[in-house]
């Protein structure tokens, strides 16, 4: 199943829902606003399948791009299993990353 996040208003990543998770759950333990790791938990749980992060507040927004930006790649490196799906899915990661630094569309 694909799954979303959009980023910015206008900007979305659309990954599979073992991506989709591996991000949720690579922020979720990092997350200093607890409710916000309580949300991204419960679409994990529920297999919800999508994320507005636009809803939440701009401080958290900007603690998860820099989550993102710093800690996403090198994790995924470390942590997806060798095989011939590991970079593209290193790439398609590195959309969601890329999109955290574009400015909104209009």
């Amino acid at each position: 199943m694909a799954s979303l996040i959009l980023v910015k208003p206008g900007l979305d990543w659309a990954a599979s829902g073992g991506l989709f998770d591996f991000t949720l759950e690579f922020l979720i333990p990092r997350l200093s606003d607890e409710r916000a790791a309580e949300s991204l938990r419960t679409v994990v749980d529920n297999n919800l399948g999508s994320v507005w992060l636009t809803e939440f507040p701009p401080a958290t927004q900007q603690e998860i791009f820099e989550l993102l930006r710093t800690g996403l790649i090198p994790e995924a490196q470390r942590a997806l299993p060798e095989s011939p799906a590991k970079k593209p899915a290193l790439d398609l990661l590195q959309q969601l990353v890329d999109l955290t630094s574009a400015p909104p569309a209009k």
